[in-house]
């Protein structure tokens, strides 16, 4: 593979164009796991997600490893699927892990991805990594949108 600056561009901007079909997986998710854990958590509209595949990608060291786990991910098809499924995993969860940024999100990115990789299928015609990329960024840019009360609050456990 060759990651130019162009390539990264490319991934960025399918990342971008995928907001019709990863902001209600988002949505999705988050009103599974709202009911889970009896909270309310706002919904995600297309803009805040654009806002964040902006921000994401405007970190070039950010941008450059996110580009390619996204380019191979796109790429990735094995035939009858389930011999890959293990490396699909492995970059979709840490795709997520990488959006999702720094402790404690990261290691909930992770999380989330399995959580929603369990909800996203894609038709046969498509790639087997597409359905995983795709859970990947819901799971990752979930976490970066603020919406859940947790994250809105002051910590207990800030020292001054």
């Amino acid at each position: 593979m060759d990651l130019t600056p162009a390539r990264v561009v490319t991934e960025r901007d399918w990342v971008a164009t995928r907001a019709g079909t990863v902001v209600p997986i988002i949505n999705d998710v988050r009103d599974d796991l709202g009911g889970i854990f009896e909270t309310n958590v706002d919904h995600v509209t297309e803009e805040q997600y654009l806002e964040e595949v902006d921000a994401v990608f405007a970190d070039g060291d950010l941008a450059v490893n996110v580009a390619a786990m996204v380019a191979i991910l796109r790429e990735l098809d094995v035939e009858g699927d389930y011999p890959g499924f293990v490396v699909d995993e492995l970059l979709g969860r840490e795709l997520a892990a990488t959006i999702a940024g720094t402790q404690p999100l990261r290691t909930l990115g992770e999380a989330t991805f399995h959580y929603a990789d369990l909800q996203v299928h894609g038709p046969e015609s498509e790639n087997a990594g597409v359905d995983d990329l795709e859970a990947a960024l819901a799971a990752g840019f979930q976490e970066r949108i603020p919406g859940w009360d947790w994250t809105e609050r002051e910590s207990p456990f800030s020292v001054e």
